[in-house]
């Protein structure tokens, strides 16, 4: 790789920091063509050492991140982590008698999309699985996701949005249990259902958190616990010597948790390197913390309907 920047790693081996290709890049079904913008800025990305590639089914860019694989210059699979999702959308019949499991989902997207022989994480979406609408319970859906983890297709198994009776669930059954929780996680929303950061580290699975800057980039900065924030972030910026940015996700990371972010602008590859070269201290940490959970109710911005009713 032509960068000399290595981005650090966990100790579950997965980069400490995503790129995430959704909520910004997002594209409807019926999008044919591809995002340019997309493709520049994932190269341009992973030549500067982002190589933590955060995708999904149902996200629609899927062409994309083929592309991208398909145009790769000085840069070897093997050196990406490549993330995907099981697409939670609709029932779609991709293989022999119909089989729409995530196994049959994700070999699909192998051989027919991404043409590579594996993904680094793959993750059941969301836990909202039911026979009636899939033709498979959440627990036989969990046991597909196994296969493609026994048979190598996947190097990491886990699942998105599970509250903590998800994961009991999936745990009951589990040969293998579920290594990455994938959550909306934020400094105003320290727990997406209640408890569940706390649950997932006491059994080990990495915690991921999407939006995690969205108090920056969709909050309310001018007045209450909001303003309070942003006060403390100018202190901050002094002392560190850091962008707002730069120290949310710090915090994130000093949290135990994995950001996964986006941005189309190349500056901010670089505002990104600069979160690694520092520390909050404890109690730094701890303020940050503490007037986010004043904030109420909880900053949520997806699957309201589901979780709004822990505000």
């Amino acid at each position: 790789m032509s960068t000399q920047f290595k981005l650090p790693v966990g100790p579950s081996g997965i980069p400490l920091l995503g790129f995430g290709t959704g909520t910004k890049y997002f594209k409807p079904s019926d999008v044919k063509e591809l995002n340019q913008s997309l493709l520049n800025i994932l190269d341009t990305a992973a030549h500067n050492g982002f190589i933590h590639i955060d995708t999904a089914e149902g996200y629609g860019i899927s062409a994309e991140v083929s592309t991208f694989l398909k145009n790769l210059k000085d840069i070897k699979r093997s050196q990406l982590f490549i993330t995907d999702k099981f697409n939670l959308s609709r029932r779609i019949g991709i293989g022999a008698n119909d089989d729409a499991s995530p196994y049959a989902h994700l070999k699909n997207t192998l051989d027919n999309v991404f043409h590579t022989d594996y993904v680094d994480l793959y993750l059941l979406h969301a836990p909202f699985i039911t026979k009636d609408k899939f033709g498979f319970t959440l627990e036989e859906a969990w046991q597909s996701v196994e296969k493609l983890y026994e048979e190598g297709l996947a190097k990491r198994i886990g699942v998105s949005n599970f509250a903590v009776d998800d994961l009991k669930r999936i745990l009951k059954v589990a040969k293998y249990p579920p290594q990455v929780n994938q959550i909306e996680f934020n400094v105003f929303l320290q727990n997406q259902t209640p408890d569940i950061v706390e649950f997932c580290k006491k059994n080990n699975i990495t915690v991921e958190a999407y939006s995690p800057l969205a108090p920056l980039t969709r909050g309310d900065l001018t007045t209450g616990v909001g303003k309070k924030l942003d006060l403390k972030l100018d202190e901050l910026e002094k002392k560190y010597k850091k962008t707002k940015t730069q120290l949310l996700l710090r915090w994130v990371i000093q949290r135990g948790i994995v950001p996964i972010t986006t941005t189309s602008k190349v500056s901010r590859l670089d505002e990104w390197k600069g979160i690694f070269d520092f520390t909050l201290s404890e109690t730094d940490e701890e303020d940050i913390t503490k007037i986010g959970k004043e904030y109420k109710p909880q900053f949520r911005l997806y699957w309201k309907p589901f979780y709004d009713k822990y505000n």
